[in-house]
């Protein structure tokens, strides 16, 4: 932001040019530089992008008056005006209030368009704007005296006596005040007059309307945009202006007012006219701010020294912020009585110290509008920090610090990312949009219709991109993602592809607004039951309890005799499968891969986070085999249940070895599951007889639950 000194010297008393630019960037306005255009100086100042409000003198000499305690003047635009009025027969409508939030008017007629008076243009000579014509040049002047930029139209060339704010119509183009014609896209803001596009609000104004030599009478504009709609048009038309600089900033709505009157005061004084009676202002008001509570004791805390509160106040109210004083009334036997808040701005000091407790160890302020990035305590907190200067904190002090400690949901992501590393897997980041067929495939925790993004990711996912339509689909499920980055790795040749991603996924329910999820989706070439054991591992790492395959699942996708439904302790964890020959087919790959989606919310719920000691046996193990004879349809897990339920506090490790299937020997509906046990006391070295009673033990329950045999 380049600033004028001789400007910055009508609003407020400068002192040395040293002092001034060192004490603007302690407090935050970077000093870059400094350089003399003719009789004046320019002061080059860095405005970070959450002071919006710095972008124009008055903001400046705003935060100087407060730093040097020097008063503060802002002129008060007088504008007389005469009939007939503005809205007699013009009108404004705003059909995109999403995009334009308020739009005013005034008309200033019988002007005279000529060069712009000496002390103009060399104003905005300094700051590097050169002139153009006493019209533009006022408007460009208001907008970097106050920061709310300005729009002047040759009122004589708008047609169809309306100003209509919409979303541009198919195909419409405008022809800029560059003289460039742009191609207007779906979610800019147009400012249209009956007929056509005249203006590309809060970025650039139109050629058939500018302002020329024969314009007599002209329609300033000042208006309030969305700034995010700003930020979007001016990277896709790659047409950035001082404009849309401020606008994409925010501006203060409150200000646009004032702005509009100056603009016409200067004018009728410059141009000559007269401004006609009222003003167009269309659109909705801007919200009140809330009030922000600051506690004195925390304010010491953060900075580590006690500030006196007079102080504090003092340095708030300089910066606008209006004292919101709480005084407790109608308490009565231990009643805390009612809390009445009082905006003290306008009131006296007597009154304010009436009201205000001698003893308060808090104040309540309400925010000026042109703050609009202070919402919190901890801003309240730096603004009093910066004015008060931090070169006045000692390089001593101790500032009491807490640690912080992370929630579970940190926690158990943490423990899921190492277990998941630590069995060999590498974390994956994927995009949230997919196209239709990837969502189609694999959808397990929803049936709802995806939602749909306006803007697809084009040529982001190289084979989405070629063969399966738009990306413009919010994903439902990770799955599909990872297979596709398991496509590219192939292709590739990389030899290990072990991949998980812990993401959200969105979850739509009708109108309402969808659930977002956190999931965790694991691709390997790795099988089933590896795969399986990998998440066992993991659920173990957190304490989360037992992982259990309770039925099939019949995802097109996946192999049907090797995929099932996961629950943890009778919650529906997840899905685990090999990928089918469909599935390889869709996503083009050749080699076998399994994938896994799973619910973090049942391991948040589930996980014990807090690490406990659990002591080592010295003792030596025992390790026994049984090979048993089941029905076909007992599972694993039901297997390996019987086994832990009768091994008991002696019974260290189970582990699946193999099945084996002989139906001569056995009959077609059986088979053969090997499994392993390794038996050991915390307390002493097992006896043979007692290792023989918990495998007598085990031999029992696995009869008795699962119809199991052991074989000789």
């Amino acid at each position: 932001m380049l600033v004028s000194q001789d400007w910055l010297t009508e609003y407020v008393e400068l002192p040395d040019h040293d002092e001034l630019v060192d004490r603007l960037t302690m407090t935050g306005l970077n000093h870059e530089g400094s350089e003399h255009v003719g009789s004046d100086l320019c002061i080059d100042l860095e405005v970070t992008s959450n002071r919006a409000d710095c972008l124009g003198h008055v903001g400046v000499a705003r935060e100087i008056s407060a730093l040097f305690d020097h008063a503060l003047s802002i002129p008060a635009p007088q504008t007389p005006t005469a009939a007939p009025a503005v809205d007699d027969n013009f009108s404004v409508e705003i059909e995109c209030p999403e995009l334009c939030y308020r739009f005013t008017a005034r008309l200033v007629r019988g002007i005279k368009v000529g060069p712009s008076p000496a002390w103009l243009v060399d104003r905005l000579a300094t700051v590097g704007v050169e002139s153009v014509n006493n019209i533009v040049d006022i408007s460009n002047y208001v907008m970097l005296e106050c920061g709310q930029p300005l729009h002047t139209f040759d009122y004589d060339r708008l047609q169809g006596d309306k100003i209509i704010v919409r979303e541009p119509h198919a195909k419409e183009q405008l022809e800029a005040i560059n003289h460039t014609t742009y191609d207007l896209l779906p979610g800019m803001c147009v400012i249209a007059d009956g007929n056509r596009a005249v203006g590309l609000g809060g970025v650039m104004g139109g050629a058939a309307t500018e302002v020329s030599d024969d314009t007599v009478n002209v329609l300033v504009e000042a208006a309030h945009f969305n700034p995010m709609s700003i930020r979007a048009t001016a990277r896709q038309l790659n047409l950035h202006s001082a404009a849309s600089f401020r606008f994409e900033r925010t501006i203060n709505s409150e200000n646009i007012d004032w702005a509009s009157r100056r603009c016409c005061q200067l004018i009728q004084e410059i141009c000559g006219g007269e401004v006609a009676e009222g003003f167009i202002d269309a659109g909705s008001p801007p919200d009140p701010r809330q009030p922000i509570r600051l506690r004195f004791a925390r304010l010491d805390r953060i900075l580590g020294i006690e500030i006196p509160r007079d102080n504090v106040v003092s340095i708030l109210e300089s910066l606008g912020f209006a004292r919101c004083l709480t005084k407790s009334v109608g308490g009565q036997g231990g009643s805390a009585g009612i809390s009445l808040n009082v905006n003290t701005a306008g009131f006296s000091d007597q009154v304010k110290d009436q009201l205000l407790d001698s003893d308060a160890d808090e104040v309540t302020v309400i925010p000026p509008p042109w703050r609009m990035d202070v919402t919190r305590e901890v801003d309240l907190i730096e603004e009093v920090g910066r004015v008060y200067g931090y070169e006045n904190v000692p390089d001593d002090i101790e500032v009491p610090m807490a640690a912080t400690v992370r929630d579970v949901t940190d926690r158990v992501v943490d423990k899921v990312r190492r277990a998941m590393t630590a069995a060999g897997f590498d974390e994956a980041m994927t995009a949230s949009l997919v196209p239709g067929k990837w969502s189609q495939c694999f959808s397990p925790w929803t049936d709802h219709a995806p939602l749909q993004s306006s803007q697809p990711m084009l040529g982001v996912l190289e084979k989405a991109s070629q063969n399966m339509g738009q990306v413009n689909l919010l994903r439902r499920s990770l799955v599909p993602s990872l297979l596709e980055v398991f496509r590219i790795n192939e292709y590739k040749q990389n030899q290990h592809i072990d991949l998980f991603e812990i993401a959200r996924v969105y979850l739509p329910h009708g109108t309402s607004l969808p659930e977002e999820p956190w999931k965790v989706a694991i691709v390997s070439q790795r099988d089933y039951w590896q795969v399986k054991g990998a998440i066992e591992s993991m659920v173990g790492l957190l304490n989360a309890g037992s992982v259990v395959d309770a039925k099939v699942c019949d995802f097109e996708i996946l192999d049907p005799t090797r995929a099932s439904e996961l629950t943890l302790d009778g919650q529906r964890l997840g899905w685990l499968g090999e990928v089918s020959d469909y599935g390889k087919e869709l996503f083009g790959f050749r080699q076998d891969a399994t994938v896994a989606e799973l619910d973090m919310a049942v391991l948040f719920s589930n996980a014990t986070v807090i690490a406990t000691h659990s002591a080592i046996s010295p003792f030596p193990a025992i390790l026994r085999d049984f090979n048993f004879i089941v029905d076909e349809a007992v599972r694993w897990a039901d297997l390996a249940r019987s086994v832990r339920q009768a091994g008991g506090d002696l019974l260290e490790s189970v582990t699946y070895k193999e099945t084996f299937r002989n139906p001569a020997k056995d009959g077609s509906d059986q088979k053969r599951v090997l499994l392993s046990v390794v038996l050991r006391s915390i307390d002493s070295t097992l006896t043979g007889e007692q290792a023989e009673e918990v495998c007598q033990r085990i031999i029992d329950h696995c009869g008795k639950n699962n119809g199991a045999k052991l074989l000789d």
